[in-house]
């Protein structure tokens, strides 16, 4: 190990205090993922969980897949489709790729629906992970222009007990006007049998997604704008997948609760586990400023049938669900302190086990988060959550056994992903994560 120039144990900011409530609570369990992700969809295959979602702020040139054994330690994972580049007409607007809705079909394959350029594209692969395929001769199946004067958008696949699958979309324009389509599919999963209905319910914009309980057909579906604090989720009821639909009395079932610092809560999924129904949604990170960038997270709450079989409204919170039997991974207890931080992200946010606090580095060159183990260990590696997993991060590891004699563990780390697996095979007490300007951690285990 090379030995480097000497420092003051644990200079600069120690662990300071929290709020006793709210988000920022240790061990919180929503956002279910550490990173800036909207519109998610969920599929469990081979005993793992898969959730694809829009990449915030705004869309990515590709989309966000997360895969999970335990519901709770998520990977977050790349597939070569759809991408900006790969789905694009004629027509075709700047919007990037949005929305993503997976499915097994009756024929064992997979089925992507997904948003990109304001039009409906179709993909296909043998395993969730893919390689995924464009499904429709390279062109879109829903184009920008199919109903003029709508955002041909948020495409969202139900099959029913029989097996038939139907595809819902749509929404408004400049905030307004949101119209939800249906239509049939046949076998082949992209060819429509019949002509599309509108199906539209009081207070629809946009985010339809089917679910079924008993006979009952459940439109649910998102109304008002994700860019403030008026996004949330609503119901109508039907007889059939095809409609009429009609609201329900009891709406909103998921809307802001500023109590909690839940902010917009909307386009949702809905699955099973084990038999009890949960909503997969996003809702703003936090802390929320009206006018900030775009930047929402993942959460998930159980979802609940009353007694007379309507919804009844979703208890959102920060604690979230556990589905498995695993916690995440924690890592070794540490006390965190750094050269300094801004806007409130605090050193100790690292260690914290919750995805919606992050720590973020000054400006300026040098910047460095350090934990102190309490004492000596053999510690093997670091995994670090980044802020945003598509982006690339550099990082340099110090390790000490006693915050004045510093060596280097790690030199020149370069990765983007989440976790971002650093190895580091040494005794130290301290470790000192250098880090880029600006960079923000979700969290930092060691190990």
């Amino acid at each position: 190990m090379l030995t480097v120039a000497a420092f003051a144990p644990l200079a600069s900011q120690a662990q300071e205090s929290r709020s006793t409530g709210g988000y920022d609570v240790p061990h919180s369990g929503n956002p279910l993922l550490p990173g800036y992700f909207a519109d998610p969809s969920i599929l469990r295959q081979d005993g793992k969980w898969y959730i694809y979602a829009t990449i915030d702020p705004w869309g990515g040139d590709r989309l966000g897949v997360w895969e999970s054994e335990d519901f709770a330690n998520w990977t977050f994972r790349s597939i070569n489709w759809p991408t900006k580049a790969a789905a694009t007409s004629a027509e075709s607007s700047d919007a990037m790729v949005w929305a993503p809705s997976v499915v097994r079909a009756r024929d064992g394959h997979f089925w992507m629906y997904v948003s990109v350029g304001s039009e409906v594209w179709v993909g296909t692969a043998d395993h969730p992970l893919g390689p995924w395929r464009d499904a429709n001769g390279g062109k879109p199946l829903i184009g920008r222009n199919y109903r003029p004067g709508f955002h041909m958008i948020d495409a969202e696949a139900f099959i029913d007990d029989d097996g038939t699958a139907y595809l819902y979309w749509g929404s408004g324009l400049n905030w307004v006007n949101g119209h939800c389509f249906v239509v049939k599919l046949k076998p082949d999963m992209v060819s429509f049998d019949g002509e599309p209905r509108d199906v539209t319910p009081g207070h629809y914009f946009e985010g339809p997604f089917m679910f079924k309980a008993g006979k009952r057909y459940f439109l649910t579906y998102s109304d008002g704008k994700t860019t403030s604090d008026t996004y949330q989720v609503r119901y109508a009821v039907g007889d059939s997948p095809l409609g009429p639909f009609t609201e329900a009395g009891n709406n909103p079932i998921l809307a802001t609760d500023p109590a909690k610092q839940i902010i917009s809560p909307g386009h949702h999924a809905i699955f099973r586990d084990r038999g009890t129904p949960y909503i997969l949604y996003h809702r703003h990170g936090l802390p929320w400023r009206e006018g900030g960038p775009v930047l929402r997270q993942v959460a998930v709450d159980r979802l609940e049938l009353g007694s007379d079989g309507m919804l009844r409204r979703v208890m959102a919170d920060h604690a979230g669900v556990r589905l498995g039997a695993r916690s995440r991974e924690r890592g070794i207890a540490y006390r965190a302190s750094a050269s300094g931080s801004v806007d409130g992200r605090l050193p100790a946010y690292v260690g914290d086990d919750n995805y919606a606090t992050l720590w973020r580095a000054p400006a300026g060159a040098g910047a460095w988060i350090q934990a102190d183990l309490g004492r000596t260990r053999t510690l093997s590696e670091s995994l670090v959550r980044p802020e945003f997993a598509t982006r690339r991060y550099r990082f340099r590891v110090e390790a000490s056994r006693d915050g004045r004699i510093w060596s280097t563990a790690l030199t020149d780390f370069e990765g983007s992903g989440s976790p971002l697996r650093l190895p580091h095979r040494i005794e130290a007490r301290y470790l000192r994560l250098h880090v880029e300007d600006g960079a923000g951690i979700f969290e930092w285990a060691i190990r």
